[in-house]
């Protein structure tokens, strides 16, 4: 009689083992089984680890599940920012991975359950460890940035995804942190893990995949993970930042103990969820520091940092992430402000030159010379920036510009050889200053010149030749000479019979 009880309860017994659950994917260790063979059937992952020692729970190494890698190029993507997907089952048959999905639902097994399914004792088919989804432990992910699974220690092991609820449905998703890293070129070493509520024996699961983090836009990398701690009673207690994976009721290698009773009255169990620190969703705070985000606010697409430092070639309007030491109306009032926006791509100042020069700059009218420099102590007018190559003045917060725009002194178009002079000046060449200068010496000595020409002039024709010779002499005499010697009036003074006297 005890003979058949035993040979009743062993296919029970092995139904129920083959029952458990584990997260499949073609990315991961032990996909066709541990014997070498294609096993389309296979649950060689889902053997649930109790009280191993780390030598053999480690993942899964007790059927020598961590020896049989997944195929050259198979990999779990992760996303960065997004979410990936994988199939939990208790069978590799019951998955979209073995005869096209033929026997695969929406529940682990292969089985159709009711949307609300609860069971007051514990839910066995499909073998899930809870009473229902909303006391399911929770499931999680974890990355180590080496692609030899033989490197791969708890230190280096940081969980980086967790999903409340669950394990339930055969399809669930996870979600990645923006900021992961990419992995080396050989792909990362990813692990699977949970740990039952209670409900059943309390054992683990540690499973291996080859993963690689896609639109990776940071480098920070991922902080050294610490055990995590029971904390349901006071949250301040949790681990903060990377944590470890949970190791518990094994012959060794544990990294967490427990005893006593939740607050939900059942013996306390170690879970991926806020019992023990960790967060629904993507772990955003696993890194070794700030980001290093995505700087390029002009592009829509996820690449990597920008570092062109630039808001686009013929921009005249500053980017919104230009440096905050280039001038801008905002910080300073006076509309004669220079564009913050490259030099190249800068036109030249709209507002009217200033009508009279400063007191100190030089009376001549001609604008200096491209790449001369200001006077000192004579700073460009208002509107006008300095001339192309030259310095600003010392604490100006104006960049230099190469508009061209001439001083005050002159229009913003400074005049070419061909403009006309102003009304009574002299025609000047558009030289430097120091022509200019040696010009006007030149000619006020020639007037000089002429003024003593025509006193001598007037004085030999009135002793000589009279009144008339002096008229015919005089009105051959250029005007510059006739108004030295006060005959403004000579034509107005002539008479029909002859010219008066002086």
């Amino acid at each position: 009689m005890r003979s058949s009880i035993s040979l009743l309860s062993l296919p029970l017994y092995l139904s129920l083992a083959q029952a458990h659950l584990a997260a499949w994917h073609k990315g991961m260790f032990c996909l066709n089984g541990a014997d070498g063979n294609i096993d389309l059937n296979t649950a060689a992952p889902v053997t649930p680890l109790y009280q191993l020692p780390k030598s053999q729970w480690w993942f899964h190494h007790n059927n020598n599940c961590d020896n049989y890698p997944p195929a050259d190029g198979d990999f779990l993507d992760l996303p960065a920012g997004g979410d990936f997907t994988v199939e939990i089952a208790s069978n590799r048959a019951k998955t979209t991975l073995s005869y096209n999905g033929r026997d695969t639902t929406d529940w682990p097994d292969g089985s159709t359950y009711p949307e609300d399914y609860n069971v007051p004792s514990c839910i066995t088919s499909p073998n899930m460890h809870t009473q229902n989804q909303s006391m399911a432990a929770g499931t999680a992910f974890a990355i180590s940035y080496t692609s030899d699974i033989k490197q791969v220690t708890p230190e280096n092991l940081a969980v980086f995804t967790v999903r409340y609820h669950t394990p339930w449905k055969r399809v669930t998703s996870y979600s990645v942190p923006q900021a992961m890293p990419a992995c080396p070129a050989g792909g990362c070493i990813c692990a699977w893990g949970w740990i039952p509520n209670g409900c059943g024996q309390p054992n683990m699961y540690h499973q291996a995949f080859r993963c690689r983090v896609t639109s990776a836009t940071s480098s920070t990398p991922i902080a050294a993970p610490k055990p995590p701690v029971w904390c349901e009673d006071d949250q301040s207690k949790c681990t903060k930042g990377a944590k470890q994976m949970l190791y518990w009721n094994q012959a060794d290698g544990n990294n967490i103990q427990v005893d006593g009773f939740d607050q939900s009255g059942g013996e306390k169990s170690p879970a991926y969820n806020s019992k023990c620190g960790f967060a629904d969703g993507a772990q955003n705070d696993i890194f070794a520091g700030a980001p290093t985000a995505n700087t390029n606010t002009n592009s829509n697409v996820d690449t990597v940092k920008d570092t062109s430092g630039s808001s686009g070639s013929g921009s005249s309007t500053p980017s919104s992430n230009s440096s905050a030491s280039s001038p801008s109306s905002s910080s300073n009032p006076s509309s004669s402000t220079p564009s913050s926006s490259p030099p190249s791509s800068s036109p030249p100042s709209s507002s009217p030159p200033s009508s009279s020069p400063p007191s100190s700059s030089p009376p001549s009218s001609s604008p200096p010379s491209s790449g001369s420099s200001p006077a000192s102590g004579s700073p460009p007018a208002s509107g006008s920036p300095p001339a192309s190559g030259s310095s600003p003045a010392a604490g100006s917060l104006s960049p230099p510009s190469n508009s061209g725009s001439s001083p005050s002194s002159a229009p913003s178009s400074a005049p070419g050889p061909s403009s006309a002079p102003s009304s009574g000046s002299p025609p000047v060449s558009p030289s430097d200053s120091s022509v200019s200068h040696n010009t006007q010496c030149s000619r006020s000595t020639s007037r000089r010149a002429l003024r003593r020409a025509a006193r001598r002039a007037a004085r030999s024709l009135s002793a000589r030749d009279g009144l008339e010779l002096d008229a015919r002499a005089l009105d051959s005499l250029p005007d510059v000479l006739k108004r030295n010697l006060g005959l403004k009036r000579h034509q107005q003074q002539r008479r029909s019979a002859g010219v008066r006297s002086l």
